[in-house]
C-alpha cells in the first residue's frame, strides 16, 4: 500500500460512514481528517432533490462567504473606459478592452477564477460561451458578474472578497469549496452556515418533496464526512 494510501485509510478510520454528523462536529472531523502536505480546500457535496431536466428546478446563485476562499482570486473584467479604470483599483488582475483579449481567451487561456462584464462587452464576450460556459466562466446577470459600469468596483471587491457563484449539475448535485483545512473550526462553520443559508433561499418553488437529501464534506483527497441535511437547513447565519 502506499504512503498516500495508508494516510487515507488511517484518516478514513476517523469517520463513521454510517452516521450523520452535526455541522459542527463534521467541521472539526474534516480538518482533522485532511491528508495533503499542501493546505487542503474544504469541499462541499450535496445531493438535492430536484430534476435537473426541468427548467424550472434549477439551482444556482451566487453566496458572500463571510471568510472567503483563503486564496487570491484572480479577476477579470470585460470592459472599456472609464471602468476599466474603476476595475483595475478595485483589484482586478485583467481587463478585457480588446479583440486581441478575446481571442486571446478563444484560443485556450484562462488565467482567471472569475469574470465579470459590462452589459456593453457581451456581444464580445458572447462569442467566448463554448470556452467560459463549460468551465462556469461566464458572466451572468443572475450571479451578479453581469453589471452596469458604475458597478464594477463593487463587483470586483464581492469577487474578491470570496463571493462563490454555485450552480446544479446534470446529477442534481452541487459542489461548492467553502475555505481551506487551515481555517479554524469557527469560520468553517460560518462560510457553510452562509452556503446553507443561500441554498435554502434558492429553492426553486416547484420543488416538493425533500430538497436536501445528502451532504457531504470532505477536505482535498480527504474521506467524505456525512452531515446531517435537517440540522444543516436549521442553520442560521
Amino acid at each position: 500500500m502506499s504512503e498516500h494510501g495508508k494516510k487515507y485509510m488511517a484518516a478514513a478510520k476517523q469517520v463513521d460512514s454510517e452516521k450523520l454528523y452535526t455541522p459542527a462536529d463534521a467541521v472539526k472531523l474534516a480538518k482533522a481528517t485532511s491528508i495533503t502536505k499542501f493546505d487542503a480546500s474544504v469541499e462541499v457535496h450535496m445531493r438535492l432533490g430536484v430534476d435537473p431536466k426541468q427548467a424550472d428546478q434549477q439551482v444556482r446563485d451566487v453566496v458572500g462567504l463571510p471568510h472567503g476562499l483563503g486564496k487570491n482570486i484572480r479577476v477579470l473584467v470585460f470592459t472599456a473606459g472609464e471602468s476599466a479604470r474603476a476595475a483595475k483599483e478595485a483589484g482586478a488582475e485583467h481587463i478585457a478592452d480588446s479583440d486581441e483579449m478575446v481571442k486571446k481567451i478563444q484560443d485556450g487561456w484562462a488565467d482567471f477564477d472569475v469574470a465579470i462584464a459590462t452589459p456593453e462587452m457581451m456581444a464580445k464576450v458572447g462569442k467566448l460561451g463554448r470556452v467560459l460556459g463549460p468551465r462556469g466562466l461566464m458572466p451572468n446577470p443572475k450571479a451578479g458578474t453581469v453589471v452596469p459600469p458604475e458597478d464594477i468596483g463593487k463587483a470586483v471587491k464581492a469577487a474578491k472578497a470570496g463571493r462563490v457563484e454555485f450552480r446544479l449539475d446534470k446529477t442534481a448535485n452541487l459542489h461548492v469549496i467553502i475555505g481551506k483545512a487551515s481555517f479554524t473550526e469557527k469560520m468553517l462553520y460560518e462560510n457553510f452556515a452562509a452556503l446553507m443559508e443561500a441554498i435554502k433561499r434558492a429553492k426553486p418553488a416547484s420543488v416538493k418533496g425533500v430538497y436536501l437529501r445528502k451532504i457531504v464534506m470532505a477536505t482535498t483527497m480527504g474521506p467524505g464526512v456525512h452531515v446531517d441535511p435537517v440540522a444543516a437547513q436549521s442553520l442560521e447565519v
